[in-house]
């Protein structure tokens, strides 16, 4: 009978599988499954899987997979309750019960209403023993994003900035200014990958031509939807975003009366590949349940002193990554929204992470049980 000692650790082992393909799983959350097996000679993984790029297979069936019949009598290790609904595959929770598993330790229960300790009961009525809540604060941070839009209805918002050392962002008719080194640029594109959605304003969107993909060999194909709060429709179909839009999808969110009145835009856009979504880009609260609904998780907002004040103003950004780069960039630079000296309240500081000659601090929002 394993302890629980073992417990964490195969759990660990469980949580690190998920991170793998965090971002990369649609609407599903990224799951990590570990199947332990002890026949007297010590305990062995037999099987494990991460939920997979696209969402399917689940991790489940993928750890059941590669066990085979080494499962039965298993314990299985899973980050996220099992799911008990039939979606476009069958639950999990009835594919651990077909294998014959004798014990499954999960992490955090899914809030989502289909779920929502149903997978627990039908496994406990199996003859199963269950056990929850190991490493379950770890499992919560794995899957904070997730959790976030299964409880609040909106994504989990990061927002990074780069600051210079004299606390500017950018230089005024410059366009895009590097202020941090490869390393933390590298992180960056790292982050971009284990991202659903990236956000920038249209003010960044035409000084800088982003692209917002990931470009980090390899991982080219994680790049993350694209959006532009563009309330005017001004994006140029000339940008680097409207013409990758069909490889690497796009969305123009702007006011309900440009939509109408600016039909040329928008039809243009949109003949681009461009998808253009009618939504007060002020109205923040309001974009990002219209992104929950599309089973987006998790959002970093990357651009623009205008877009950063938005989401800090409106009470929804989260997690606050402030880079700060050795340079100074004198009298025309753009000043930043943030001053690490006067945060907004509710934010605290919670480490230090240094990329060469850059610092990287990061603040998380403190919520109250």
């Amino acid at each position: 009978m394993a302890g629980r000692a073992d417990d964490e650790r195969f759990m660990a082992e469980a949580l690190k599988l998920a991170h793998q393909h965090l971002g990369a799983t649609g609407s599903n959350p990224s799951v990590g499954c570990v199947i332990v097996r002890d026949d007297g000679e010590g305990q062995r993984i037999v099987g494990s899987a991460v939920t997979a790029i696209g969402g399917r297979p689940h991790a489940e069936t993928g750890a059941l997979t590669a066990a085979g019949e080494a499962a039965r009598g298993a314990t299985a290790y899973v980050t996220l309750e099992p799911c008990s609904h039939h979606g476009k595959t069958p639950p999990c929770a009835d594919a651990l019960i077909a294998a014959g598993v004798a014990r499954v330790v999960v992490a955090v229960t899914d809030p989502d209403e289909r779920v929502a300790g149903r997978g627990l009961a039908m496994l406990r009525e199996a003859g199963i023993e269950v056990v929850t809540g190991v490493l379950e604060d770890e499992g919560e941070r794995e899957l904070e994003a997730y959790l976030m839009r299964k409880r609040d209805n909106r994504p989990y918002v990061t927002l990074k900035l780069a600051v210079s050392a004299d606390g500017m962002i950018g230089i005024r008719g410059h366009g895009q200014v590097r202020i941090t080194g490869a390393p933390a640029r590298e992180f960056v594109h790292r982050l971009r990958a284990e991202t659903d959605a990236i956000l920038v304003g249209i003010g960044t969107a035409i000084a800088d031509d982003p692209e917002l993909t990931v470009r980090i060999p390899g991982l080219e194909h994680r790049s993350p939807l694209r959006i532009v709060l563009d309330q005017d429709l001004r994006l140029p179909l000339t940008s680097k975003l409207v013409r990758t839009a069909r490889e690497i999808p796009v969305i123009v969110v702007a006011a309900d009366g440009v939509a109408k009145g600016g039909q040329g835009r928008q039809a243009a856009l949109e003949a681009a590949g461009v998808e253009v979504l009618v939504c007060d880009p002020r109205h923040i609260d309001l974009l990002l349940e219209a992104l929950a609904t599309r089973g987006i998780s998790s959002l970093l907002v990357e651009g623009g002193a205008r877009t950063a004040e938005l989401f800090l103003n409106a009470g929804l950004v989260d997690r606050i990554l402030l880079f700060t780069g050795p340079s100074t960039l004198g009298e025309e630079g753009v000043p930043s929204p943030l001053d690490r000296s006067l945060l907004p309240v509710g934010f605290v500081h919670t480490r230090t992470d240094t990329f060469g000659d850059d610092l990287l601090d990061t603040y998380e929002y403190e919520r109250t049980p």
